[in-house]
């Protein structure tokens, strides 16, 4: 049986491209990888998150209608070193958290949300120090 190699990239269409990856780049520190345009005219931004191999692909296609994303669809999820320190840093930017920090009696780890351009949720988790 063949199998999946790994997990490439994860697309999300958005209405407003460079404010997306203002967001994504500005404040949460992902990297421009590459700017592509689709062969059906979709302009595409694949950026890439330190430490990790899966990129996100930001993509306009204002053919398809304005982007309506549903409350609690999905989200992406972020790791952070220090939760309470990134939630200052991200208040400095106009930016507060839409919900907590919680802290996971499971797991240890403390997380939140922010709402990222287009009404994507963002995950932001502090994972217990060992």
């Amino acid at each position: 049986m063949a199998a999946i190699k790994k997990l490439l990239h994860t697309r999300m269409r958005v209405d407003d491209l460079e404010r997306t990856v203002k967001f994504y780049t500005d404040i949460l520190g992902l990297e421009v990888e590459a700017r592509r345009e689709s062969p059906r005219g979709s302009k595409l931004v694949f950026l890439r998150t330190p430490n990790s191999d899966e990129l996100l692909e930001i993509t306009y296609f204002p053919d398809s209608g304005p982007v309506k994303v549903q409350s609690d669809l999905m989200h992406l999820a972020f790791e952070v070193e220090d939760l309470a320190a990134f939630g200052k840093y991200l208040e400095s930017k106009g930016i507060k958290f839409s919900d907590g920090p919680t802290a996971s009696q499971s797991t240890g780890s403390v997380f939140a949300f922010i709402d990222a351009p287009e009404g994507y949720e963002i995950e932001l988790i502090q994972r217990p120090r060992s």
